[in-house]
């Protein structure tokens, strides 16, 4: 019986009817809420998903390699607009490209946002303002389209829900660059470290350096995804511990294939052997693979919807509020208690 407020009401379903027919016998109690975990998962089909992921660090460092190889297809910006040899830009720029992907019935928008020139100035000082300027317009413009009087039944959305910071392989420690970067971006978007072309460090260089890196992201209290303050339950944070202690995941891209004991798989071939970039006991791309797309990417979105947005929007709608009341003449400390 299905209990609605104090009374009780039973539930006679046709399976029930069926089972004293001499059908098959069906659990009579049975209701049937959990079908909407099949109308959820059609819906999500028909609608597809986005995902906008942003590739931060100094040329030369593989993030075109990467994110191909991540996809395993050509979506990079260098590979579909391949320009004769590119130069490094003198300021900064944005650039994105979006592709349409489908497997096995799932279509996803995906969006590389790359920013040329990031990194490659002698004088880099500021040069995270325009990538930060960049995620505060993509939140304003989904702010503006949620305010609308008319608004569109699904908001298109250009925010940013990750971005790859790559950090050059030196082995040693982070640069004042990357320190900064990370500290001021880190609060408006999530923050995935790599160390880049992780294949010119030793095994024992690797270790030390990402020990070296966690200590420098804490003692700069940096928190790079997934952060530990939006762990849901103990599961959550089981799981998430395990991804923090691996964190900067130490990476090698490549889209080219070899043949290795009779299989194909990506990798890059040296003159002492082949480094297989899905082999774990190589490099640490799959772990990367399986955070951002595997097991978390539903969760890199929602943070991006509830934590960061929601944060920016917030102030801006107390902007706006300020202005109003000066413009109305209410002085500020009547708003203040107001908004107490």
């Amino acid at each position: 019986s299905v209990q609605t407020g104090p009374e009780v009401i039973p539930s006679y379903s046709s399976s029930a009817m069926s089972e004293k027919a001499g059908g098959p016998v069906v659990d009579f109690s049975y209701v049937g809420i959990d079908a909407i975990l099949e109308q959820m998962r059609r819906k999500a089909m028909k609608q597809g998903f986005e995902l906008n992921i942003m590739v931060v660090g100094q040329s030369g460092l593989g993030k075109s390699t990467l994110m191909n190889t991540l996809f395993k297809s050509k979506v990079s910006r260098k590979s579909v607009l391949a320009a004769a040899q590119e130069k490094i830009p003198k300021t900064i720029e944005i650039k994105s490209i979006s592709h349409d992907i489908e497997e096995k019935g799932v279509r996803m928008k995906l969006t590389v946002i790359d920013t040329p020139g990031f990194g490659d100035q002698i004088n880099n000082e500021n040069c995270w303002q325009p990538i930060m300027k960049f995620i505060n317009d993509q939140y304003e413009a989904y702010l503006q389209e949620e305010i609308n009087i008319n608004r569109k039944k699904r908001i298109p959305d250009s925010r940013v829900h990750c971005c790859i910071y790559f950090i050059p392989p030196t082995g040693h420690c982070l640069r004042p660059l990357d320190v900064e970067f990370m500290r001021r971006l880190s609060k408006v978007v999530n923050i995935v470290p790599v160390i880049a072309k992780a294949d010119t460090l030793t095994l024992e260089e690797r270790d030390f350096f990402k020990k070296k890196i966690r200590e420098e992201l804490r003692a700069n209290g940096i928190d790079v995804y997934p952060q530990k303050e939006f762990d849901e339950d103990a599961e959550d944070r089981m799981i998430n511990e395990k991804i923090r202690e691996m964190i900067p995941f130490a990476v090698v891209g490549s889209d080219q294939e070899y043949q290795v004991n009779g299989r194909r798989l990506l990798g890059r071939k040296t003159k002492w052997g082949t480094i297989e970039v899905e082999n774990i006991a190589h490099c640490e791309f799959a772990y990367l693979r399986d955070l951002l797309i595997r097991t978390h990417m539903q969760n890199i979105k929602d943070i991006t919807s509830s934590i960061h947005y929601e944060m920016y929007r917030v102030r801006r709608l107390n902007e706006n509020n300020t202005v109003v009341a000066h413009a109305n003449g209410i002085p500020e400390h009547h708003l203040a208690a107001h908004e107490m």
